[in-house]
């Protein structure tokens, strides 16, 4: 079995993702970021994920970005938005999908990996400007001109099989690779339980999906 590290956030995406990697043979390695975010709950979801869908191996990485602030979801003064907007959401954390993607790559090349997955999707994205196509094409660039293993030969690739999919057709991907949605934390202000808002812009999208897919949304709720 090849070795890839698996970006794990514990949302719907990045399950659906660690379930297709797992079903392509690699042997997955998943990594979460603990970078101060509002919704902690989803990192006790990442290791649920992580369990319950086979990942050889997952770890969790301390970066506190709230030493930056910049976001909703890294800033107690800015309030998670709860109505539809233009232009990027204030959910955007700057430079977190390059800040997580660096780790996963310094991980690759110690596991000797020449693969790297994670849930970017340009689709129903929420305006970020780190899940374009454009993005995800520059960042391998970078990771082969940046690595001793791509320099020596062993070049990476950067999976983002979400990339074009709706969020319904990732739940059906999902469901018939097996992904129970139930222990997934999607929900920008989760609370210590893990149920959601369903207001904010992810749960949104996700109770979209699941209304779109065909397939009950048996998303925990507060209000429900």
């Amino acid at each position: 079995m090849k070795n890839t590290v698996v970006l794990l956030s514990g949302g719907l995406d990045s399950a659906t993702v660690l379930a297709m990697a797992r079903q392509q043979g690699f042997a997955c390695y998943a990594l979460s970021v603990d970078y101060g975010q509002r919704h902690h709950a989803e990192l006790a979801a990442a290791a649920r994920v992580a369990k319950t869908l086979g990942a050889t191996e997952h770890r969790v990485i301390n970066i506190d970005l709230t030493a930056f602030g910049g976001s909703a979801l890294t800033d107690s003064n800015i309030a998670v938005p709860e109505h539809e907007s233009s232009g990027i959401p204030l959910t955007y954390v700057p430079a977190r999908n390059t800040i997580m993607l660096s780790l996963a790559l310094a991980w690759a090349e110690v596991l000797q990996a020449q693969d790297i997955f994670f849930g970017v999707n340009a689709v129903d994205y929420s305006g970020y400007p780190d899940c374009r196509p454009e993005y995800v094409e520059a960042f391998e660039r970078m990771s082969n001109l940046a690595t001793k293993a791509a320099v020596e030969g062993h070049p990476l690739t950067l999976h983002a099989p979400l990339l074009h999919l709706s969020k319904a057709e990732i739940i059906q991907q999902g469901i018939k690779l097996g992904v129970d949605y139930t222990i997934t934390v999607s929900c920008y202000q989760a609370d210590e339980q893990g149920r959601a808002c369903g207001v904010c812009d992810s749960c949104r999208l996700r109770r979209t999906g699941f209304e779109l897919a065909g397939v009950p949304d048996l998303t925990r709720y507060r209000n429900a």
